[in-house]
């Protein structure tokens, strides 16, 4: 039999070759988001990559937050992380860490490179710095401190431990390369001074290290092996091999980067995302408007569907972007087999069935899912009264409009036949109430006559109804226009992102909790809200409609 070709990324090559030429003999890989804020869709890959690399060659995963910069750092979102993560499915087990771990070492490491005059404390603030910098054709200036000696630079540098200078009087800087083509290598300041309480350590510290110092430090600490990060880093590791080399790790890592996922059309930023929640705009960065993890589990995406995304979209190390139909594309596909398919009006019209006995109730049989025999079947109670779709009822129809009408016959899904006789408006003139006629030979939706009809409609039982909120997602900026205004960088807004409708659904629908979803039978997948429903209020999020313009290509990408 013939072995299938594996295709590998360019990732997965690299570390074949690493392994094969002995430079490691395991894989350790690691997420280190910083906790200034939420996860969102691109995090989702970089955690998905990184713990799917682990497991894939028997390795570890490391978990560890990058709180090195206080100034906008909160265990809100520490927490936040943590939860999506495992939402996720990334099992970090007992490998989770800190950056603020190793404060001790990262400063230790830093009294080393002063030691070998790789290190010097420097007196220019922030404009200075950028002056003596220099430009990428022009090389930049050497700073006054760069001569000072290793005694010296020793006690500035205690000195900035102990407090003795204000934010920004002094910082350290690495002795690299001032006429570098690579700007990082410019002499990059690796500490500075900041007098503000850490989430983790409280007061310990008031002077804290640079994430491109930090880095590769907790790396190496850790027996990381193959950091993997997004492109941005890419100009960043020539000082994150730097920094490893001069402090003399014995197994040093290794940063391998890859492109970013990217959506169109679609908010990632994330001070866009908090001016949208201060301005009231989205209800926090769990909307569901919003492309943020815990926005896409609040309106009822699964893990299995953002893995799935992932995977199409493939690791490389050129820039693409994706479209949002490919990820309703994958949470469709996931939840097709496995939901309930209920009835519920979202528009909804009442049906009264004249002929039909005053207080008779029967109850039919409903398959949960006609694709997927396993999820069994359910009683549904059918009565005179009942709610319908309002656009399953129109008085004057066009053309190949097959669903009710004066004096068109339709199937009731699973129940009769039943043909308009008539309707009624309310005071504004819109339809409140349709009547009809049943045919009780055709119970289970067939004619014993053969005669056919073209239209079926979904229905819910009056009486036993459930009256529930729906909201209906559309993208929250103008696609038309784009996502940014060019004249002053705003967002392009939609007013109509958001649609809140009474609707009805189904009486075993009753105690839905929070993050069970459905299929509402021809309007899409619904998820009960995790922050607003509650008993006797229900509250669903429309996940994504049935209909996709997304076709699969043919290579499976």
């Amino acid at each position: 039999m013939e072995h299938e070709t594996v295709s590998r990324n360019f990732i997965e090559m690299e570390i074949d070759k690493d392994l094969a030429d002995g430079v490691y003999d395991t894989v350790c890989t690691r997420f280190p988001p910083e906790p200034n804020g939420y996860l969102h869709i691109g995090h989702a890959k970089s955690i998905l990559l990184n713990y799917g690399i682990a497991k894939q060659y028997g390795g570890t995963f490391h978990m560890r937050f990058d709180d090195t910069n206080p100034t906008k750092e909160r265990a809100e979102f520490v927490a936040s992380i943590k939860e999506d993560i495992q939402w996720l499915g990334a099992d970090w087990g007992d490998k989770l860490f800190y950056a603020s771990d190793y404060f001790d070492q990262m400063y230790e490491a830093a009294v080393t490179l002063i030691r070998k005059g790789l290190a010097y404390v420097s007196d220019l603030d922030a404009q200075q710095m950028r002056e003596y910098r220099g430009t990428l054709t022009q090389p930049g200036r050497e700073d006054p401190g760069r001569g000072r000696s290793i005694e010296e630079n020793l006690a500035l540098f205690e000195a900035m431990k102990n407090g003795e200078f204000a934010d920004g009087e002094k910082v350290l800087r690495a002795k690299i390369d001032m006429a570098s083509g690579n700007m990082n290598m410019r002499d990059p300041v690796i500490y500075r001074v900041a007098h503000m309480a850490h989430h983790n350590t409280g007061e310990d510290w008031c002077i804290y290290p640079m994430y491109d110092f930090a880095h590769p430090i907790e790396d190496a600490i850790e027996g990381v092996t193959h950091s993997l990060c997004t492109l941005e880093f890419e100009d960043h590791r020539p000082l994150y091999d730097w920094v490893v080399q001069s402090l003399e790790y014995p197994h040093p890592p290794r940063q391998i980067e890859f492109a970013k996922l990217y959506l169109n059309n679609v908010v990632t930023g994330k001070r866009y995302i908090k001016k949208l929640v201060e301005d009231g705009i989205v209800d926090g960065w769990d909307d569901p408007r919003l492309v943020s993890v815990c926005g896409l589990r609040r309106r009822g995406y699964t893990p299995e569907s953002i893995q799935k995304f992932i995977e199409l979209c493939g690791v490389s190390k050129a820039h693409s972007t994706a479209d949002m139909a490919m990820l309703e594309y994958c949470i469709r596909e996931d939840l097709k087999l496995k939901k309930m398919r209920v009835s519920a009006a979202i528009d909804p019209v009442k049906v009264i069935i004249d002929n039909y006995p005053q207080g008779q109730v029967e109850y039919l049989e409903m398959e949960n899912n006609m694709e997927n025999p396993q999820l069994g079947v359910r009683q549904v109670p059918f009565c005179r009264e009942l709610y319908i779709d309002g656009a399953d009822f129109m008085p004057e129809p066009p053309k190949k409009y097959f669903r009710l009408f004066p004096g068109n016959e339709v199937r009731f899904m699973k129940a009769y036949y039943l043909t308009c006789t008539g309707f009624e408006r309310d005071a504004d003139g819109n339809v409140a109430v349709v009547h009809c006629t049943y045919d009780p030979q055709t119970k289970g939706g067939n004619s014993p006559d053969g005669r056919k009809v073209k239209g079926t409609i979904h229905w819910v039982a009056a009486p036993f109804a459930v009256e529930a909120e729906v909201r209906l997602f559309e993208n929250l900026v103008d696609e038309e226009k784009g996502v940014y205004n060019k004249e002053d960088g705003s967002l392009n807004l939609n007013p109509n992102s958001l649609t809140k409708k009474t609707c009805y659904v189904e009486q075993g629908l009753a105690d839905a909790q929070a993050y069970d979803s459905f299929q509402f039978i021809r309007n899409g997948f619904f998820c009960v809200d995790s922050k607003d429903s509650a008993k006797g209020h229900l509250v669903f999020n429309r996940t994504v409609s049935l209909k996709s313009s997304f076709k699969l290509p043919t290579d499976g990408r």
